[in-house]
């Protein structure tokens, strides 16, 4: 396809962004393949840990076993979900501008700043994250703390202390209203901080750079990105329900426990559902990024100039050379001989004075 870079309005993103996936759809499903199929690795293993413990007759220590196994593989899930985004993204700006890419090019280009990436990632979900998730520790704290020993969650027990429902009553409408709060602070920060991996990738950027650029570069267009996390999440959650009605029927006829063969199953079309609609919300991100520098900066007419060999390039330095300089023209032959030189006096003679001679005066008379 040829590129052509202009600004775009947030359907214009919605047709590009399924333009470019449909196009290159085996490039974008088999970057997110390696993400989805960690995670498919790591959920049998933990399917196959839970049915040895059952096996061993350790059914009490299963809730505390599965606890350390996400603990233990949660930074993995980190780094290898990190490392897809951001080869997507990689992925993403190639073809936007209509340049050659591979899956093993994405990720050799990603591998190198690794790091990077896990650290913008890390600190991104710090000020998103850890806000909300400090609201439900303290509201934990306080159920563990205030209400179970009071046992008001003990059937029959909740009509013993008044006063003590209507403090967790009055606790949990808290709870709810600060909850909503950090939600939307959530929100609202992710949105602020949602073309930091773009600008890190295409730009190579460090981490506290790259928060500053997405910051700056997301400034006016946060609701069009919102409304395409809400419109992906949508058709993710859509996706999600269609591929795993059968197990949910599964899960109530079997009484809340699915047969082994159902969860394998169930893994797998996982895998292929995470496969098909990761790189979605990561590719409009990366147009988005692009239409924010072209709206900001002017990037397409830097791309034109650029495709047309007008921009300057550094060049690598030589050493001065002086430009020949044209002959000077031959001159005639006597101006070139050398000029007659006077001959030189005798030895002893006295230096005479030659003095014209005197004509006589003509006849008067003729």
């Amino acid at each position: 396809m040829q590129t052509q870079l202009r600004p775009m309005s947030l359907g214009e993103i919605l047709d590009r962004t399924a333009q470019l996936y449909r196009t290159h759809f085996p490039l974008f499903v088999g970057i997110s393949a390696l993400n989805a199929g960690i995670l498919l690795v790591l959920n049998l293993g933990n399917i196959g840990l839970q049915q040895l413990l059952l096996h061993l007759h350790m059914s009490k220590q299963l809730p505390w076993v599965t606890l350390g196994f996400l603990v233990v593989i949660f930074p993995l899930i980190v780094i290898f979900g990190v490392l897809a985004v951001a080869a997507n993204n990689r992925a993403v700006a190639w073809v936007n501008l209509d340049q050659p890419a591979t899956i093993r090019g994405a990720y050799q280009s990603i591998l190198p700043r690794l790091g990077r990436y896990i650290w913008l990632t890390l600190i991104v979900m710090f000020f998103v994250y850890v806000p909300f998730m400090l609201v439900f520790l303290a509201y934990f704290i306080f159920i563990l703390a205030y209400i179970y020993p009071r046992h008001l969650f003990v059937p029959g027990h909740a009509g013993n202390d008044p006063q003590a429902m209507i403090v967790l009553g009055l606790a949990t409408l808290v709870f709810c209203l600060i909850a909503v709060g950090a939600f939307v602070y959530a929100i609202f920060m992710a949105l602020r901080y949602s073309l930091a991996i773009p600008a890190s990738v295409v730009e190579d950027l460090p981490a506290r750079k790259a928060i500053r650029r997405s910051i700056e570069l997301s400034n006016g267009s946060r609701g069009r990105i919102f409304m395409l996390g809400l419109l992906i999440t949508a058709i993710q959650l859509g996706l999600v329900l269609v591929t795993q009605a059968f197990f949910f029927i599964a899960l109530i006829k079997h009484h809340g426990v699915l047969p082994v063969w159902a969860q394998i199953a169930q893994q797998v079309v996982g895998f292929l559902t995470n496969s098909f609609i990761g790189p979605m919300y990561a590719t409009g991100l990366t147009l988005f990024y692009y239409d924010q520098r072209i709206r900001k900066e002017g990037y397409d007419i830097e791309w034109m100039m650029q495709a047309a060999g007008m921009t300057p390039r550094p060049v690598a330095p030589q050493l001065e050379t002086v430009a020949p300089q044209e002959p000077w023209p031959e001159l005639p032959p006597e101006l070139l001989a050398p000029a007659p030189q006077p001959p030189a006096p005798e030895a002893g003679a006295a230096d005479v004075t030659e003095t014209p001679a005197e004509t006589p005066p003509e006849n008067a008379h003729g």
